[in-house]
């Protein structure tokens, strides 16, 4: 079902961004922690509080506990995971099918012995396999920065849910792109609807956090199913939310190979 010389190929022409990404996400991730100090917790508080709430709100600097995962789990999983691993989501998606079909090498790979449904298949496992490497080398960062400057303060095992989390999260909004990109012949459509989406999530999302009169718009995000402090205080709607991140991902996923396995191509 996978097509290996496609996959190598793919991975070498994209290797360069993802390794962008993982920089920049392993940069701050370190920064953040750095600055965790248990002896000056009440002055970080301070400086949050500082800061318009509203601010504070929208980019969910919040800590579930005074703990060294809870701290990381509100200045990091709190919003710049959901940044970062996002725009590369929507990057990917669309150069594993629209960008083919829009340049015209789409022609060339249907010219080999493989199949659409092969070749769809095939960048979509490209596509989850680099989004879950990415977060877990962003665990690894983590583990390995936290083991370094505060020996035995990380709760490695909740950490680790803490990041299965946030893999599913990207399962599904990959998903979601790779659909787009599987329905459309053309990027600039797949990366409207692919990116547009997210977007319009990450939005939401930061908009329900800023007065109790738009909270309620969390309830149209995506975004939602993925919450930190929750996962850390181990909180009961955690395994229903992943479960529905899983769901939307397999559904999603194979709607868009069979979307492209029967649709019309202009090759």
């Amino acid at each position: 079902m996978i097509s290996f010389p496609l996959l190598r190929t793919t991975i070498k022409s994209n290797l360069v961004i993802w390794l962008i990404f993982a920089a920049i996400l392993a940069m701050y991730l370190s920064i953040i922690l750095s600055m965790f100090d248990p002896g000056m917790r009440d002055s970080m508080d301070a400086l949050v509080e500082s800061l318009p709430p509203q601010l504070v709100e929208a980019l969910n600097f919040k800590t579930a506990d005074p703990s060294l995962l809870g701290f990381v789990a509100g200045y990091f999983y709190g919003f710049l995971i959901l940044l970062f691993p996002m725009i590369y989501s929507v990057i990917m998606a669309d150069r594993m099918i629209a960008r083919f079909v829009d340049s015209g090498s789409m022609a060339f790979l249907l010219s080999t012995p493989n199949t659409r449904v092969k070749i769809a298949f095939t960048q979509a496992v490209f596509l989850i396999g680099s989004l879950v490497l990415l977060i877990a080398f962003v665990m690894l960062i983590g583990i390995g920065v936290s083991f370094s400057l505060f020996p035995g303060e990380l709760d490695v095992n909740r950490f680790i849910v803490l990041n299965m989390g946030a893999a599913l999260l990207y399962f599904a909004l990959g998903s979601l792109g790779f659909f787009a990109s599987c329905l459309f012949n053309e990027s600039k459509y797949s990366l409207a609807l692919g990116g547009g989406v997210p977007v319009a999530f990450l939005l939401v999302q930061m908009l329900s956090g800023v007065g109790e009169e738009l909270s309620g718009l969390q309830n149209f995000s995506l975004l939602a199913l993925f919450n930190p402090s929750e996962i850390v205080v181990g909180g009961s709607s955690v395994l229903p939310s992943l479960a529905a991140l899983i769901l939307i991902g397999l559904v999603l996923y194979s709607a868009g190979i069979i979307v492209f396995s029967k649709k019309d191509l202009p090759i």
